[in-house]
């Protein structure tokens, strides 16, 4: 493939993650806020979860684990996202997703946080393979 090619197949793939990472934590942050009982469906059946240095593996323990959170209330500041290159995916269509914002649980005062997805498309729906969240807790 030409150079010119290449460069328009990759300029493409960077839209589709920008595009696709709006509406998918569009549709997450709605559903970890609002109904969360629905936790499950975003997520590979054997999605990864790391919660502040907290685990959750499958997503029945996902499920379980977010349940157990207190309610919340996100806003989003930033968000990046960018394309897998294909031989690390083995050609699956693959994003990272990076988001940064504030978020309160319960009455707790608001708290910046980080979180980091990996996305795959599964048929028809966008599926969570890795979840990182991370409060901010202050400067170290």
């Amino acid at each position: 493939m030409a150079s010119a090619q290449v460069d328009q197949v990759m300029r493409t793939k960077i839209d589709t993650a920008c595009i696709t990472a709006e509406a998918f934590t569009k549709l997450y942050y709605e559903s970890v806020d609002k109904k969360r009982h629905q936790m499950a469906r975003l997520y590979m059946d054997n999605g990864l979860l790391a919660w502040n240095g907290n685990g959750a593996n499958g997503k029945d323990e996902i499920q379980k684990y977010f349940q157990e959170l207190p309610r919340s209330e996100h806003n989003i500041t930033t968000l990046d996202s960018q394309p897998i290159v294909d031989d690390a995916v083995s050609s699956q269509l693959t994003f990272l997703i990076q988001v940064s914002g504030t978020v309160r649980f319960g009455d707790t005062p608001m708290k910046p946080f980080q979180q980091t997805f990996m996305i795959t498309a599964q048929g028809d729906k966008w599926k969570i393979v890795s979840d990182c969240f991370r409060l901010q807790d202050g400067i170290f």
